[in-house]
């Protein structure tokens, strides 16, 4: 049998855990980079069990006909909204999930990124790194006293605004069910959307992605945000109109730090890549040592248990019978 482990983009998945009882039982197949089409046509036909990263392949039909012999998808995280469930069960694929959720880790990573932006870390460290010291470095700026408007007051977002809290940095939330009670209780004044972007120095994309967020910042949200803002964005890209945005940041009227993108790895040739008003890190918001330890590690006991017979963290798939 066949393992074929996809998207590993870091190269962590093999120092992440012991994969030798695994490889007595199977052919264990890394795959450290994206695959084309074609190359994923040839590299998956022997495919009988797929161990992707999360959403970073979509897992549907055309994907499911290159892997004839397929029998098991061992999911790295719960999370199914990449994946044609329902063809899955037609074609009788055992589905398992991995990872017990952790939004700390991105409330951490979102906060970081933001530091990085507004002290100017990340140009800081590339002057050093490149010779010099001082050069082009720019200016930092305060947090105390600035208002970090957070969208979406979840699990991350919660997180986060009692990060903002602590450094005494006035905090305001929305989503379409907070209510001030919920707000106050995590530090944060609850607005409506539009004033939450009109008064933020940092406004934080923290909500979760359905049609309803789809696009929830466009044009006309960008054009409101304060001259020099920085719009953080930990949660999807498409939350926010990518084209709008470009243009936004082109005209030097708002700041962007951005850990998601459209289309991920992001093109060489972007133009995010180019601009100066941009801090950009690639999708590093939930991957922390402790997360694949853990992914890895609990896909590997899936694995193991499809391959006694008895297997464990099945997805209900209740919702994809015919």
């Amino acid at each position: 049998m066949q393992i074929d482990v996809l998207d590993d983009w870091a190269g962590v998945a093999r120092n992440c855990v012991d994969w030798d009882p695994l490889k007595k039982r199977c052919l264990v197949v890394f795959h450290e980079a994206p695959l084309s089409k074609v190359e994923g046509m040839r590299a998956l036909a022997k495919t009988t069990i797929l161990l992707p990263m999360r959403e970073r392949t979509i897992i549907d039909k055309s994907m499911l006909d290159k892997m004839p012999r397929l029998q098991m998808i061992a999911l790295t995280g719960a999370t199914t909204r990449h994946v044609d469930l329902r063809e899955i069960h037609r074609r009788g694929i055992v589905l398992c999930w991995s990872g017990q959720y952790y939004p700390e880790e991105t409330a951490e990573f979102a906060f970081g990124l933001m530091l990085a932006a507004e002290k100017n870390i990340v140009r800081g460290a590339a002057a050093i790194r490149s010779g010099g010291f001082m050069t082009d470095t720019g200016l930092g700026r305060r947090l105390s006293g600035r208002v970090m408007g957070i969208l979406g007051l979840g699990n991350i977002g919660s997180r986060l605004a009692r990060l903002a809290s602590a450094m005494d940095m006035k905090v305001m939330a929305w989503s379409k069910s907070l209510t001030p009670e919920r707000a106050a209780a995590h530090g944060a004044i609850s607005a409506s959307l539009d004033e939450v972007i009109l008064k933020s120095d940092i406004l934080s994309l923290n909500m979760t992605m359905s049609e309803a967020t789809r696009g929830l910042i466009g044009a006309r949200e960008l054009a409101l945000m304060k001259p020099g803002a920085l719009l953080l964005n930990t949660a999807r890209s498409a939350l926010v109109d990518e084209t709008a945005l470009i243009i936004a940041l082109k005209r030097g009227n708002i700041r962007a730090a951005l850990d998601v993108f459209e289309e991920e790895p992001l093109p060489c040739n972007h133009s995010f890549r180019t601009l100066s008003n941009v801090t950009l890190t690639p999708h590093m918001g939930y991957a922390t040592v402790e997360c694949m330890e853990m992914f890895y590690s609990e896909c590997v006991e899936n694995i193991h248990a499809w391959l006694d017979g008895a297997p464990m963290r099945l997805l209900d798939q209740s919702a994809a019978k015919e």
